[in-house]
């Protein structure tokens, strides 16, 4: 059987599947509980050489549910690493499942519930955006303090009743504005995709309240919270959304907005994770 392919069985519990990813990557790390875990966007990958000493890499098509990125400039590999202040280890997943690429909602929010299922208490959601205002252009970092769920889609499955009040934990938040006081927060849109958002789009979600547009993270914020993980959240801007800025949109310079603030942004990264 496809390790990917067990998911979509609507009989399949996806927690079930989550479990035997989780106990895949024990046997592959040999690490039997990771206290952390981080989801890294675009613009974020190099966070994970400064946290500490990575203990094992495994392609995530080899785990149970994840499969091979879709998306250039997106990481298709599972690490796990060893903070070397307390000892602690952090999954670092690659592999992201977009709500877009057709596979359902059960992929997207499979990373997440393996990070639980393999014993992270806390995770880090992070991606690149597009930006609403003109004074937090390209290259900055900005914590998402709430999100707007836009996709007309729910990771959860019956009557999965969760509260969302404080879903992006103001605990973590806090711990991120003493690593950097400048930061500012914002709240995130999630569309569909992968077509990029009209001027009309971005102009309705200002008016609801967003800040930053994208399309990852808020039906993985949902997943985490319900799966028990305390969730920080944070977005780069890669670039102004449309009509916001002059330049029409293009995948290209989201990478290169990515590679750009890679250090700085990964450096930040590292720092607040070991704060945890």
């Amino acid at each position: 059987m496809n390790k990917s392919q067990s998911l979509d069985d609507p009989r399949t519990d996806p927690f079930d599947v989550a479990q035997d990813a989780a106990v895949l990557l024990a046997g592959e790390t040999g690490v039997a509980r990771h206290d952390f875990a981080l989801v890294l966007g675009s613009g974020w990958g190099g966070a994970a050489e400064l946290i500490g000493e990575t203990i094992a890499e495994l392609p995530s098509w080899e785990v149970p549910g994840f499969a091979e990125p879709a998306v250039a400039g997106h990481v298709g590999t599972i690490r796990s690493i060893r903070m070397p202040e307390n000892g602690k280890h952090v999954l670092v997943l690659g592999a992201r499942a977009h709500l877009y690429e057709g596979r359902g909602v059960r992929h997207v929010a499979h990373g997440v519930r393996t990070a639980a299922k393999a014993g992270a208490s806390v995770i880090v959601l992070t991606n690149g955006c597009g930006g609403l205002d003109v004074l937090r252009g390209p290259g900055t970092p900005v914590l998402i303090s709430d999100h707007l769920n836009l996709t007309g889609a729910s990771p959860l499955e019956g009557a999965a009743f969760v509260d969302l009040t404080d879903l992006y934990s103001p605990r973590l938040r806090a711990i991120a504005h003493q690593v950097d006081p400048a930061l500012t927060e914002g709240v995130y849109a999630q569309f569909r995709g992968p077509q990029y958002e009209t001027p009309a789009e971005v102009r309705m979600a200002g008016r609801l309240g967003a800040d930053l547009v994208g399309m990852s993270t808020a039906l993985e914020a949902i997943a985490a919270r319900h799966a028990g993980l305390e969730v920080l959240g944070i977005s780069l801007v890669t670039n102004l959304a449309a009509g916001i800025g002059t330049r029409p949109l293009a995948h290209e310079d989201v990478l290169e907005a990515g590679v750009s603030a890679g250090p700085r942004i990964s450096r930040l990264l590292a720092q607040i994770v070991r704060q945890f």
